[in-house]
């Protein structure tokens, strides 16, 4: 869902605008919790976001990345028959237990 939120917001300011009203940017986009995207040459180069926001976009990332790994190392094993090594040996052999 914060993805989506992100996505779907437009605004945006040239960089010689934003310089001059950072206070109201960052207050806005704390408020709104919504980018606004900072232009040059009427291209988008930057975003300012709120940064809890940003973290939970982060956590999600790595999340997906985690899921998408997990996904890759299932498939190595259908792939290849091997089987998994159980979570107690791993541990064992890490020195863990």
């Amino acid at each position: 869902m914060m993805y989506a939120m992100y996505m779907s917001s437009t605004e945006s300011r040239n960089i010689t605008e934003a310089r001059k009203q950072l206070a109201t940017i960052i207050d806005q986009v704390r408020a709104d919790h919504e980018p606004i995207y900072l232009t040059r040459r009427g291209h988008r180069v930057a975003a300012v976001i709120d940064a809890d926001d940003l973290d939970g976009i982060l956590a999600l990332a790595e999340d997906m990345a985690d899921i998408r790994a997990a996904e890759e190392a299932r498939a190595e094993i259908r792939a290849t028959g091997e089987t998994p090594i159980p979570w107690e040996q791993v541990k064992v052999d890490l020195g863990l237990a």
